[in-house]
């Protein structure tokens, strides 16, 4: 499978908006869950931050950005809206995508990937 093609990063002040999308052509099964990660400083881990179960939409968000990020999506691209974000949303940006299959929840399936496209850079300034 290719590796996922993310894109819409940039800069931008905080509380502001920004909308991040991923090409993510030839994940797009109906057991398959899909999330972004995150890695806020270089050499971090990346972590997972959003999620969403492609067979009944079910999303899933990490407490830091519950109502402030939206993940959707819509054929073969994948979506996260960041609204209201703060400096420390800084970071890079990755998509993913994983077989559902016999794990418990998305971000258990999720933390199996390992085919990373080059991410996409989001800046939050004051």
């Amino acid at each position: 499978q290719a590796r996922p093609v993310e894109s819409g990063g940039g800069s931008v002040q905080t509380g502001g908006s920004l909308r991040l999308s991923c090409d993510i052509s030839g994940y797009e099964r109906n057991d398959y869950c899909m999330g972004w990660f995150r890695r806020q400083t270089p050499g971090s881990e990346r972590e997972e931050f959003a999620d969403i179960y492609i067979r009944d939409g079910t999303t899933s968000y990490a407490e830091t950005v519950q109502g402030r990020f939206t993940i959707t999506k819509d054929k073969n691209t994948l979506y996260l809206q960041l609204d209201d974000v703060k400096t420390e949303d800084t970071g890079m940006y990755y998509c993913s995508a994983a077989f559902r299959g016999v794990w418990d929840s998305c971000r258990r399936a999720l933390a199996t990937f390992r085919n990373w496209g080059q991410g996409i850079q989001v800046t939050v300034y004051p």
